[in-house]
Parts: structure tokens; sequence; C-alpha cells
């Protein structure tokens, strides 16, 4: 699998990430170990989580997973903060304290001394944002962490963030991108362009939709249909989504390859992307995600999906001339 720089950064990454949300919910840890083993046995590096995934799970999981299932140096293993929320003074949030404590909650799961791409998982409108980057200078300077980034940032809070003098490099951004969510186009990858910041697309498969599987109904073995995912899910069952689903069902057809595979390159290839992040249920869905690595869309096929997915621009970001 090709490898990508991430930002303007010494950091490479493989250009598929293997997400791990589900992982001890919907996916138990003989599942995630298969699908950490097809992933890395394919050239894949990249493997994202967070503190909140399945309260703290996820993390345990990978944790368990690393020089058991493979050599821990062959991994970038990154993570998040922020969202987490208990009780107490250092209970969540972007604060100093509640990022440190943090940050030592995700190492001791990992069981890991350092994490290679510490995410802050959302903006904190309480905290100045001084003092959530100086949590992020500490991180690294102390050695618990390499590289940082944020995720779920606006146009406005990524510039401010990156800008602000004095603070550790902002090396990515990661944000839902696909076909069906295409506002990140209007003013967050212009800013992380601006200020050589990747971009690495969550929900690359439009959490689900793109594949196809909801065109006729809602399968019961899919998100979908499930208490916990089935509000994420139907946010992209719209029209629009379907007229976007139709096309690249019409394009796979005449490639002579899977929507999945489609949607993926679609968005893998996209200015600015560094690396789609796919999540699966169990390892025969990883498999059909890892295919799409073969594929590079045809320009006429890409111009097509770019116009019926096209993303509408008003004022101020209209381009203009």
């Amino acid at each position: 699998m090709e490898q990508r720089y991430l930002g303007h950064s010494g950091l490479r990454v493989s250009r598929m990430g293997l997400g791990t949300m589900t992982w001890g919910r919907d996916t138990d840890a003989d599942e995630a170990a298969a699908q950490l083993l097809a992933f890395t046995e394919a050239g894949g590096t990249f493997v994202d989580t967070a503190d909140v995934y399945v309260e703290g799970e996820s993390e345990r999981i990978l944790g368990g997973l690393l020089g058991e299932v493979v050599p821990r140096d062959q991994v970038v293993v990154a993570t998040k903060a922020v969202a987490r929320r208990n009780d107490g003074p250092f209970g969540g949030g972007a604060s100093r304290g509640a990022l440190l404590s943090a940050l030592d909650g995700s190492l001791r799961r990992l069981g890991v001394e350092h994490i290679d791409l510490w995410q802050l998982h959302a903006w904190d409108a309480a905290v100045p944002l001084e003092e959530t980057l100086s949590a992020l200078d500490a991180a690294v300077a102390s050695g618990k962490v390499r590289y940082v980034g944020v995720s779920n940032y606006s146009g406005w809070q990524l510039g401010t963030a990156a800008a602000l003098p004095g603070h550790v490099r902002i090396v990515s951004t990661q944000v839902e991108y696909s076909l069906l969510e295409r506002g990140v186009e209007r003013e967050v990858a212009p800013a992380a362009a601006h200020h050589g910041i990747g971009l690495l697309s969550w929900a690359p498969l439009g959490r689900g939709v793109l594949t196809g599987k909801y065109r006729n109904g809602t399968p019961s073995d899919s998100r979908g249909a499930s208490a916990h995912f089935a509000g994420y899910v139907e946010q992209h069952r719209t029209e629009r989504a379907a007229r976007i689903v139709q096309a690249v069902a019409t394009a796979a057809d005449g490639l002579g390859t899977s929507p999945l595979s489609v949607a993926l390159a679609w968005v893998r290839d996209r200015p600015g992307v560094v690396a789609p992040i796919v999540g699966a249920r169990d390892t025969g869905q990883l498999l059909g995600s890892l295919a799409a690595e073969a594929l590079t869309l045809p320009p006429a096929i890409r111009a097509a999906l770019d116009d019926v997915s096209a993303v509408e621009f008003g004022y101020p970001e209209r381009r203009l001339g």
C-alpha cells in the first residue's frame, strides 16, 4: 500500500487507515486481531482510535494486539482526547489538566510509551485555545506524543489553531468527507492546504450508505438496523444521497468493481486527502475496502461523480473568476 506524508511533516502513513470505533462493541478482540493482521499484511500502517470509543475498550483491545499480532514499530497509533466527559475537576474537555490526564489514560489502555498521532477530538469553546495548545506542547516535549492533529474543526477553528505562533505544528485534521459529505471543501480544505495540514477522512463511505446496501431497505445485520448507529446512518439516507449512490453503482458496474471501491478511491485521491479511515464489522468487510487500493478512477468517471455530488459554494467562500 502506498505511503504518504501527513501534511508538512516527516510522519508517513498508509493511504488507507483502519478505524476502530466498533472494537469492543460490534467487533470483539479476536475479530479485531484478524482485521489488524489483514490490514498490515496489505501494507496498512495507520490505525485510528479514541479514548471515548466504547468507553476506552477500543484502545484496550488495540493495545493488547500491539506486539502480539503486529510489532509496535510497524503501526502508526493515532488516538484522540477532548470528547471524554467525567465528573471531577479533570473530567474532560480541552483544558490542560484534562488533556494531560486523558493522555496518561490512553497510554495505559494502549500499553505503549508514546502515541504517534494525538488528536483533539473537538473544539472546546470553554477553554482558551492557548491553554489547549500548551497541553499539546507539553505532550510532545515529554516524549509521550510524536505528532499532533485535530478533528471536526471548522475552517476558522483550524486556521486559528494552526496560525497561533510558538506552538507545536498541527499536521492533520480528521473530518467527515465523502461523496455524500463534501462541506469541508468550502473552508476546511482550503485552510488545511494553506497551513500544510493533511486531511484524514472519517466515514469515507457515507456512513455505509455509499456501498449501496440501503438502496432497498435496511439490512438486519447493518449498522442502520442497530440501536446505537441507526441515527448515525439515517442522516445520509436522503433523495440527494440516493442520486449519488446510483451514480456510484453505475460507475462500479462500468468498471467491473464494487460501489465501495469507487467511493473509497474517489475520496482517497481528492486534493489534500492523505488517507480515508475505514471501519469494518468483520474481516470480510475490511478486505472489500482494501480492494480499493488497486483502483484509480478514470478522469471521465471522476468528473461525473464530482458533478452529481457537487457542493454548493456561496458568499464568502465562493470561487470567483
